[in-house]
């Protein structure tokens, strides 16, 4: 049987799965992520009330009538339309635009009407069904267009492109008819996740979304790159007119590049309440400054209309993210090499060894520059941190301020360390940490090699500490318990942490995403 998997036209077995499908096509596909199914084109193309006609002079956008007395034209056109690509404009006048002619089932009248300006009409010249014209009217005229005995032949309105229309000339011709899929045309498309469900005949399916940068906005681009998580994406709100991503939400981000946003454009709001928050449009919205645009969906809208909050989307760019952090030197080398891009590298050579540091630090900076300087640590010297589970706002404090909610690799400096005290204090941010209420208290003791902040109970509240020692008295930033959260455990060697001095830099990363 036909089936259609991410808009290719493909033959399968009877009663083939969705899984049966992707493991055949190798389609992109992160397990876990929501899939869109959809009857078949003519399921959806019945709610779809808008087309663009195009030419080689540009492009008309016409709107059915939604009159019962229009729904016989309707129909033959979303039965015919395509029946009128490749067609020359036969003739256009001051009052109207003809092009044709294609064959229809339509009978004619000889009845004359009024027409108003922007009218389409389906007109079957010298009164014979196979000689049936596509007439726009350029300006309000009286005529008889021998036109079927429903709604004077009117079965749309022009709504965009007037001066393409104005322009056409019948040296000119239609080069594609494309109906436009809105937010409101989607209400027959499924989300599914059981990838058990057996297909019919004619059923398309989308596996994953695919989207293109914006070069004009290198920042925040990176920022939806580390929105990213093992392929796929996470639905934090889903409305009529746009879908959003909120988990970096609160990290600033600077005005770059801003446009339009029109239907799939993906932008991040970089001022105001919200800032950090990544939005992907269903319907058109107008341009405003407080929104960044950071690309484009070229693939998989369809997932985008039917995806709800907490929804997993399958993800893939057009042009990868060049993410060097965590990776060893020789796997770097490789990536970049891949990507026509210089590598150079400044400090250890090792190829073990694990960068840490990358300048420029955003790929679309990289690519433009055609080179890259990485700075690499020893694998050992890497502090490596399993977090908790129940000191949500404390690990998210932590990853902000480290830089490991948007990186592989993050920072901390030290702040405070004297020998024989068995602790090292690392800086915090006091404005940052204000709501940072206690959570994952120690009860009756802190064991050696915990990782603790100081919270709200107390004045230093958000600086990091670290405990060298076991102690039934005070957390690893040298607070009572009441003042302490727990974040988590440190699982690499940390004995060469005690002896750091105060302003050096350690190099952290979470312990289940190693390289």
């Amino acid at each position: 049987m036909l089936i259609k998997i991410n808009g290719e036209e493909i033959d399968v077995a009877d009663a083939s799965t969705i899984q049966d499908v992707i493991d055949e096509t190798n389609a992109p596909y992160t397990p876990g992520s929501i899939v869109c199914l959809i009857k078949g084109k003519k399921e959806l193309e019945k709610n779809i009330n808008k087309y663009k006609i195009k030419t080689n002079a540009g492009s008309i956008i016409i709107q059915l009538s939604e009159s019962e007395e229009a729904k016989p034209l309707v129909d033959v056109w979303k039965n015919q339309y395509e029946d009128f690509v490749d067609l020359d404009i036969r003739w256009s006048t001051s009052t109207e635009v003809a092009i044709g002619p294609i064959v229809t089932d339509l009978e004619p009248t000889s009845e004359e009407y009024k027409y108003f300006e922007g009218d389409v009409v389906l007109s079957l010249s010298s009164f014979s069904n196979e000689s049936t014209h596509l007439i726009i009217l350029k300006e309000n005229t009286t005529n008889v267009y021998s036109v079927p005995p429903f709604n004077k032949g009117i079965f749309a309105r022009v709504i965009g492109g007037k001066k393409t229309l104005e322009n056409l000339t019948d040296d000119d011709k239609v080069t594609g008819i494309e109906p436009i899929i809105e937010r409101s045309t989607t209400t027959d498309m499924a989300a599914v996740s059981d990838l058990s469900t057996v297909l019919e005949e004619g059923n398309e399916l989308f596996t994953y979304i695919s989207f293109d940068i914006d070069d004009d906005s290198p920042v925040c681009v990176e920022h939806l790159f580390s929105l990213i998580k093992d392929g796929r994406i996470k639905v934090s709100y889903d409305s009529e007119s746009f879908i959003g991503f909120y988990d970096l939400e609160g990290i600033e981000k600077p005005k770059e590049d801003t446009t339009q946003r029109h239907r799939g454009t993906i932008t991040v709001r970089n001022t105001g309440v919200g800032v950090g928050k990544l939005f992907i449009y269903r319907e058109n919205r107008v341009l405003t400054p407080s929104h960044t645009t950071v690309g484009k969906i070229i693939k998989g809208m369809e997932i985008i209309d039917i995806a709800k909050e907490n929804d997993f989307i399958t993800v893939k760019s057009e042009r990868q993210r060049l993410m060097l952090l965590n990776k060893t030197q020789s796997e770097a080398t490789e990536i970049l090499s891949q990507a026509g891009v210089e590598h150079l590298i400044d400090g250890i050579v090792d190829d073990d060894a694990i960068v840490v540091e990358q300048s420029p630090k955003h790929t679309i900076d990289i690519l433009k520059e055609g080179q890259v300087i990485t700075k690499s640590i020893s694998k050992d010297d890497l502090c490596k941190i399993k977090f908790v589970d129940n000191a949500p706002r404390s690990v998210k404090y932590f990853k902000r301020l480290s830089g490991l909610l948007e990186n592989p690799i993050g920072q901390i400096k030290v702040h405070f360390a004297v020998p024989g005290m068995h602790i090292v204090i690392f800086e915090g941010d006091k404005k940052a940490a204000k709501g940072l209420v206690p959570e994952n208290n120690p009860v009756e003791n802190v064991i050696r090699g915990q990782i603790g902040i100081t919270n709200m109970a107390s004045k230093s509240a958000g600086l990091i500490g670290i405990r060298f020692e076991d102690n039934s008295e005070f957390g690893p930033t040298a607070e009572s318990f009441e003042a302490t959260n727990i974040i988590g455990d440190i699982v690499s060697d940390y004995d060469a942490l005690e002896k750091l001095k105060e302003g050096v830099v350690v190099y952290v990363t979470e312990s289940n995403n190693e390289s």
